[in-house]
């Protein structure tokens, strides 16, 4: 992934700069939906819909330090392989979305794909905090020598199908959420600052509101 924007800000606790997603076409009808005219929670009854063909597709990333990129690496984790394990808890959580969202509907999905990067990626802290955006996303792939405050990165990405009466950005999301927690509980042992960020939509097709991009 060559997005600045994934680059986790040296200083704990700061917030990524937010960039909202910008609709192929104006939307109409933004209210609220789970709400009935008295404010109770209620689920949209979509009963009436077409089912049409939609497509969700979500990122996020953990950050973490060099013994964990290592056992990753190397397939030295205790817990076991930990991108293989991720990958089908990911896959798992999308299906099961429903269950853990309230107001979310049983969808039936036609395809669920959980890919993360194909190696952790360095991100030195000083670079990061003192360079622009370009150069620290130079040093990701670099060669240079380890450092005693080198964090590292990996981003993981969930891309749903279906054809129903609603979207599944829900499943996408809850996918790659606990795709990177898995990643987290695996690796927990070598590293108590991880971090996981930037959890977003990234696109989705079908539906009324058509095609969103968040670029």
């Amino acid at each position: 992934m060559d997005n600045p924007r994934a680059l986790w800000p040296a200083r704990r606790h700061q917030t990524p700069a937010y960039t909202p997603a910008r609709p192929l076409k104006e939307e109409t009808n933004m209210e609220l939906t789970h709400f009935d005219e008295n404010g109770k929670a209620i689920m949209v009854d979509i009963s009436a819909k077409k089912d049409t063909g939609r497509t969700a597709e979500a990122e996020g990333t953990i950050f973490f330090n060099s013994d964990v990129a290592d056992a990753i690496c190397k397939g030295t984790s205790a817990k076991g392989d930990v991108i293989g394990v991720a990958t089908v808890a990911g896959i798992i959580a999308a299906k099961r979305t429903w269950e853990l969202i309230p107001m979310c509907h049983n969808i039936p999905l036609g395809s669920c794909q959980v890919i993360f990067d194909e190696k952790p990626r360095r991100i030195p802290v000083q670079i990061a905090a003192t360079q622009d955006a370009g150069s620290a996303n130079a040093a990701l792939d670099s060669d240079q020598t380890h450092t005693r405050d080198e964090r590292y990165l990996l981003t993981c990405r969930c891309i749903v199908k279906t054809t129903g009466k609603t979207g599944a950005e829900m499943e996408a999301l809850t996918g790659v959420s606990v795709a990177l927690l898995t990643v987290y509980d695996m690796c927990k042992a070598l590293d108590k600052t991880m971090e996981i960020a930037g959890v977003r939509l990234l696109k989705k097709t079908g539906g009324k509101s058509g095609t969103i991009i968040n670029i």
